[in-house]
C-alpha cells in the first residue's frame, strides 16, 4: 500500500513571530498617533516587564499586546491625542493579584462603562490569586481580560483617582490626581471567611466611591 503524502502544515509560530504580528496590529491601530518605533518599543518593554515574573510564557505575547495597548492609550489620552470622555480610576496594590483586582471588578460591575477602570501592582504576581477569583465568582464577577501588571507612570498620569491598597509609598504622587488610601488587609494567605470579610469591606468602599463619582458627573 502506497503511503499517502502528509499535508504541509505551516510552521508553529514562536514568541518572536507572535510579537512581530502584535507589533503590526498595534502599528495599524495607532497610525497617525504613534510611530512604528514607539509602538515597537513599548511592546518590547511590556513583554520584558511581564516575562520577568511569568511562569507560563505561552500567553506572554498576547498579554504584552494588551499591556502595551493600555499604556499607549493612556499616553494618548494624557496628551490630548485621544478623547477622554469618562473619569479614570486606578487601583494599586502590591501584587495586583488580589485587592486591586477585586476592587476593579466590583466597581466595573457597579458603574459599567461610565468609568474607565484600571489596576496595577508595584511588585506584580504571575497570576490572579485563587482566593480573589473565588470571591469574584461568589459575587457573580469576572476579572475579564485583566491580569497582574506593573504600575507605570503612564497609567498614573492618565488617572483622575488613584486608590492605593497597601502599596505604601511605592505609588508615585502626581499633582492633579485625587488619592485614596484604603487600609484593607491583603487577601493572600487568608482563609475564605477572613477573605470574605475583606471583600465586604472593599465592597462598601467601592460603593461609596461609585456614588461620589456619579455625583460629580451629574454636576
Amino acid at each position: 500500500m502506497t503511503a499517502l503524502p502528509l499535508p504541509d502544515f505551516p510552521p508553529l509560530r514562536g514568541p518572536r513571530d507572535q510579537l512581530a504580528r502584535a507589533a503590526r496590529r498595534l502599528t495599524a491601530r495607532y497610525t497617525g498617533t504613534f510611530g512604528t518605533e514607539t509602538v515597537e518599543s513599548y511592546l518590547e518593554e511590556c513583554h520584558t516587564l511581564l516575562s520577568s515574573r511569568a511562569t507560563v510564557p505561552t500567553y506572554l505575547p498576547v498579554l504584552a499586546e494588551r499591556f502595551a495597548t493600555q499604556r499607549l492609550d493612556a499616553i494618548a489620552r494624557t496628551i490630548g491625542l485621544k478623547l477622554k470622555s469618562e473619569p479614570e480610576i486606578l487601583f494599586v496594590c502590591t501584587e495586583n493579584a488580589g485587592r486591586s483586582q477585586l476592587a476593579s471588578a466590583l466597581l466595573r460591575q457597579r458603574v459599567g462603562r461610565s468609568v474607565r477602570i484600571h489596576s496595577a501592582g508595584t511588585l506584580p504576581a504571575a497570576w490572579i490569586d485563587p482566593v480573589a477569583l473565588r470571591l469574584m465568582s461568589e459575587a457573580g464577577l469576572s476579572p475579564g481580560a485583566e491580569f497582574p501588571k506593573p504600575l507605570t507612570h503612564e497609567m498614573v498620569r492618565a488617572s483622575d483617582i488613584v486608590v492605593a491598597l497597601g502599596c505604601g509609598d511605592a505609588c508615585p504622587i502626581l499633582p492633579g490626581r485625587r488619592y485614596y488610601d484604603w487600609n484593607v488587609p491583603d487577601l493572600k494567605g487568608l482563609d475564605i471567611e477572613s477573605a470574605r470579610s475583606v471583600g465586604d469591606a472593599l465592597a462598601l468602599r467601592v460603593e461609596r466611591l461609585a456614588i461620589e463619582v456619579e455625583r460629580e458627573a451629574a454636576l
